[in-house]
């Protein structure tokens, strides 16, 4: 198990805090890596993959302490993903540079019926353009709007609006409407949609052991289950 950048972010926001982080579940012994409970860790499991798409996270204050977020899993399979902590009037020169590179069209992906009138939407990325660089605002959907609207320095991007026919199965936190869908969701569909299948299927499987084992290591859970389900054989 290698770091990644939305690792890095977490310690970043660690070493930053006034006191310490208290998400639903801290008595669990975790996985430095993973963060999911020891006995159902699944660092060994990870397979890195490449792709001509590229990921940029902007999280919201606390989102990379949060073990039940997913935009870490990205991270986990494509390891070029970059990961930066939202502000709105003071960014991260490193992510100006990131969205500014002159070899990448930037995306930022939200729904077409949160956007203003004014902003181009388009349903898919430009096939004969330059590779996609995918925005993607990772909170929860109040923290995202939120960031959406106040990030001018996303304003002139274009707006890439997904329609997710299947339903979220995600179910580890609780959703605010029938059509969201979780931040590693929604990367492997747009992993597919570029052409990047074998990384879209590593990511969709990455994340599906990811949402079974960290449903597993709850409480309720006894012990023959978990040995079971880290025994089953690698894929």
């Amino acid at each position: 198990m290698t770091n990644n950048a939305v690792l890095a972010l977490r310690q970043y926001r660690l070493d930053r805090a006034t006191r310490p982080y208290r998400a639903r579940g801290c008595r669990v012994v975790r996985c430095e890596h993973c963060l999911l409970p020891q006995p159902v860790c699944l660092c060994d499991r990870i397979v890195p993959m490449t792709s001509v798409s590229r990921f940029c996270l902007i999280m919201f204050d606390s989102e990379p302490l949060k073990p039940s977020n997913t935009g870490r899993l990205i991270a986990d399979i494509l390891p070029d993903t970059q990961a930066f902590l939202w502000s709105r009037t003071e960014p991260d020169t490193a992510l100006l540079s990131a969205i500014a590179d002159p070899a990448r069209q930037p995306y930022v992906v939200f729904p077409a019926h949160n956007v203003a009138p004014d902003r181009r939407v388009v349903p898919q990325i430009d096939a004969c353009g330059k590779p996609p660089l995918f925005i993607l605002l990772d909170g929860t959907w109040s923290e995202a709007g939120k960031m959406f609207r106040k990030s001018p320095y996303l304003a002139n991007f274009p707006i890439l609006s997904l329609n997710l026919a299947t339903v979220s199965a995600y179910r580890l936190r609780e959703a605010h409407g029938e059509g969201h869908h979780c931040t590693a969701e929604v990367a492997a569909t747009l992993l597919r949609q570029t052409g990047d299948a074998a990384a879209a299927d590593r990511l969709g499987a990455h994340f599906a052991l990811f949402r079974s084992r960290y449903l597993l290591g709850k409480s309720h859970h006894n012990t023959a289950q978990i040995s079971s389900a880290i025994t089953t054989p690698r894929p």
